[in-house]
Parts: C-alpha cells; sequence; structure tokens
C-alpha cells in the first residue's frame, strides 16, 4: 500500500503451528494384521497336521488381539506421538513365536509349553501398559542410576545359590517356578550404563592421557563403569552364562563409543573379546566343548554317533529351502533338547523357508532401526544412549542367536526375542519396546509447539 510516494511494506502472516501427528491409525491397522498373520499360521499348522482348522484357533486370535488393542489404548493415551511401528511388530514377533511353539508342542505332547507362553505373553504385554502408563518422561530412570545398577547386579549373582540346569546357573527355581534374572539384569545395566556415560561423556572424551593415539579418561572417571561390568562379566562366567557375557560386553563398547565419539573403543573392544574369547575357551570345558562342536559339526556323524544338534540345525535350514516346507510339516524336532528355546529359529528355517526366515530377521532390524532413529531425534543425551542401547541388546541377541544356530559363531544358548520358549526373555522384550515407544513419544514431543527447550 503507497501512502503520499511511502510504500508501506505489510508482512505476511505467521505460519500456523503444525503439531506433529502420532499415527495411531497406521499402528492400529499394521496390529490387525500381525493378529491376522498370526491367526492365519495357527490355522494352518492345524490344517497341516489334522487337515482342520484348531479348536482354539477363535480364542487364541481373541486373546492375542484383546492384548494388543490394550497396548494400542496405552500408547493412544499416553504416547500419543510415539512411532507407530515398535508395538505392531512385537505383537507380530510374539504372535509368530506362539505358533512355532504351539507347532512343535505337537510332537512333544507330554510337554506343552504353548499355554505357558500365552500366559507370558499376557505378562509382558501388562508390563508394556504398566511402563507407557506410569513412566511419562524417560528422564526420570537417571535419578535411579545406582539404585539399577545395585539390583542389576543382585539379580545377576542370586542364581549362583541355585543348582545348575543344563551346566549353567541362570536359573532361580522355586516350587515348580523358574525364571531367569539375567534377562531382567540386562534392561538395568543399560539404564546404568546410558545415565553414567550421558553425565560423564566429556570427561570420557576430552580428559586424561594419550597413549599410542588414543585419548584414555581418568581412572576415577572410567574406574566405576568397568568395575561394574567386569562384576556382572564375572559372575557371569561363574554361571557359565557365555551368551549373556557377551551380550553385556557388546552394549558396554556400543555404548561408550557412541557416548564419546572415539573409533579407538571399538578396536579395543574387539581385541578385548578376541583374548577373552580364547582365554575361556580353552579353559572352561563346556565352552570347549560347544567351540569344538562349531569347527567340526559333523563329526559326531563321521564317529557313527548320529547328528548332534549344530547339525540337525544346518539340516533343517538346508530342507526349508526358499519357502519352507510348510507349517506343520518341517522336522526339526529332532534337534531335541531346547527345540522350542535356543533353537526355535531353526522350525522357522525349515518350515518358513529362507523368505519366511529373511522376513523375521528384517522385522528385527526394524525394531532396532526404529530405536535408533529415535535415539538421534532426542537431543538430551541419556535419551539417546538409552534408545541405542536398548536397540543394540535386541540387535547384539539376534545375532548372538542367529549366528549360534547357523553355524557362523559359537553355540551361546540364549533365547530369540519374543520367538523363543521362555517367560523371563518375553516379559523382559515387551519392557523394552515400551521404552523404546516412550523414547520415540518423547523425541517427537520436543518439537511439538509448546514443548520446553
Amino acid at each position: 500500500m503507497s501512502k503520499a510516494g511511502i510504500t508501506l511494506a505489510t508482512a505476511d502472516p505467521p505460519a500456523p503451528a503444525v503439531r506433529p501427528t502420532g499415527r495411531r491409525g497406521v499402528e492400529l491397522a499394521l496390529i490387525v494384521l500381525a493378529v491376522g498373520l498370526s491367526v492365519y499360521g495357527y490355522c494352518a499348522v492345524g490344517l497341516a497336521r489334522n487337515g482342520t482348522v484348531p479348536p482354539g484357533a477363535a480364542g487364541y486370535g481373541a486373546g492375542l488381539g484383546v492384548l494388543a488393542v490394550l497396548a494400542h489404548l496405552a500408547v493412544r493415551w499416553r504416547a500419543p506421538l510415539a512411532d507407530p511401528l515398535p508395538l505392531p511388530i512385537g505383537v507380530l514377533l510374539n504372535g509368530v513365536g506362539l505358533v512355532l511353539i504351539y507347532r512343535l508342542d505337537l510332537e512333544t505332547p507330554g510337554d506343552r509349553a504353548a499355554p505357558a507362553q500365552l500366559i507370558w505373553s499376557t505378562l509382558g504385554v501388562a508390563l508394556f501398559i504398566a511402563v507407557i502408563l506410569v513412566l511419562r518422561d524417560h528422564r526420570v530412570l537417571q535419578r535411579y542410576t545406582y539404585l539399577c545398577v545395585t539390583v542389576a547386579l543382585v539379580l545377576l549373582t542370586v542364581p549362583i545359590l541355585f543348582p545348575a540346569v543344563n551346566g549353567a546357573r541362570i536359573w532361580i527355581r522355586v516350587a515348580g517356578f523358574s525364571i531367569q534374572p539375567g534377562e531382567f539384569a540386562k534392561v538395568l545395566l543399560a539404564v546404568f550404563f546410558a545415565a553414567y556415560l550421558a553425565a560423564n561423556r566429556g570427561a570420557l572424551t576430552y580428559a586424561g592421557r594419550r597413549i599410542w593415539g588414543m585419548q584414555l579418561p581418568t581412572g576415577r572417571v572410567l574406574g566405576p563403569i568397568v568395575a561394574v561390568w567386569l562384576v556382572s562379566v564375572g559372575v557371569l562366567v561363574l554361571e557359565r552364562d557365555l551368551g549373556t557375557s557377551l551380550l553385556f560386553f557388546g552394549l558396554f563398547v556400543v555404548l561408550l563409543y557412541v557416548a564419546t565419539g572415539r573409533t579407538g573403543w571399538i578396536a579395543v573392544g574387539l581385541l578385548l573379546a578376541s583374548l577373552g574369547a580364547v582365554a575361556v575357551g580353552r579353559l572352561e570345558p563346556h565352552v570347549h566343548n560347544r567351540i569344538e562342536t562349531w569347527l567340526h559339526p559333523f563329526a559326531s556323524i563321521e564317529a557313527g554317533e548320529g547328528p548332534n544338534q549344530i547339525a540337525q540345525s544346518l539340516f533343517a535350514f538346508a530342507e526349508g529351502g526358499i519357502l519352507g516346507s510348510g507349517l506343520g510339516l518341517g522336522h526339526s524336532v529332532l534337534i531335541g533338547f531346547a527345540v522350542k528355546s535356543d533353537f526355535i529359529l531353526a522350525t522357522a528355517g525349515e518350515e518358513l523357508g529362507l523368505a519366511g526366515l529373511s522376513a523375521i530377521i528384517l522385522l528385527y532390524g526394524l525394531l532396532v532401526e526404529r530405536g535408533y532413529r529415535a535415539g538421534l531425534a532426542l537431543r538430551d543425551p541419556f535419551g539417546r544412549l538409552l534408545a541405542v542401547g536398548l536397540a543394540s541388546l535386541v540387535a547384539l541377541q539376534v545375532f548372538v542367536i542367529a549366528g549360534g544356530v547357523t553355524g557362523l559363531i559359537p553355540l551361546t544358548g540364549m533365547a530369540m526375542p519374543f520367538l523363543a520358549q521362555g517367560g523371563s526373555s518375553l516379559v523382559t522384550n515387551w519392557a523394552i519396546v515400551a521404552l523404546l515407544v516412550r523414547l520415540s513419544d518423547s523425541a517427537r514431543r520436543q518439537d511439538a509447539p509448546g514443548a520446553a527447550r
């Protein structure tokens, strides 16, 4: 507008703030798909084995669907901006695990595990809902850094007082009820590592002496976290739980690298892991036998003793081919002991083939990627490290288990997240998914209009 030769410029009105949406409708649609695929697998097993739909198919679908919808409603209420993918991925993996365990139960009528696994699934989803409802801000966990590490070390130590099971002291068994406390300890240690490294990342990166081109932090800063790690790993070695020891070591190195940005920690971690593996492999007979089996998986066949577990697992993967033999039509039960836990991936490989097995691995990869994405989006160092640590727990566990049953690395005896029989592992992994959902909600909430900076 001009007046008396003077042009008066009018500023454009500010653009309205756009509040990020949580895409809860997408989450619900994916949950329906996940439940539908699980029920389809359940029916496929019954049709393949008996020619009829299992009588409990409707109840199975209703139960899994109710649990999934309750979890979805909790997220919709308390974490409306959360990533829509972690919950459906957890539902689908849990559902596929129940199908595989039910399928193996048909081969072992005297040892049915599916009903108990369904109960543990209910407890796991209940814990997921509790975390979503109670934990409104992930930074609250940072206040309980030393309480978390204390409880974690107690949980790791208690199984020493109980008899060994299959050569390892990792279980607490009372009146027919058993839990594996190390599963819960891994989440608590992830919280401790994230909180401690977030509080001391500056000293870890810039303080201390420089040796061989690498900046080493002072002992006062690095000492406590190294001591906690050494105690936890030492206890696990005494319990012969080498898989969890490797898991904790990997978590420690990954978070130390993310906190400092120093690639040298990766090299140091690989060196220490190699030295520890050689020492334990030579000194511990139980581990030495597993390494020998890994190096010579068909030695028992050549000796006329029949195939061992690793050989049977490799046969199952080979039999599956590209598309698999079909749900309910495989022979992975010949693996015997731990077919429903350590070796359940062999059943998936045989009956779903390379295509189905790849889909399962991609689901795990997508869950890990969403955890890393939440970590990258968060501004506070504790949340960033916690998201990376929790996602790395899943990634490391899948690598260790999948590598063991396929002969890539020696078998370590751990449970595949969500798929394998084991209540402690299932409940813990639902807690990890809940924390990732909370962290993703916090990451998007910090960019919402009016969010605290």
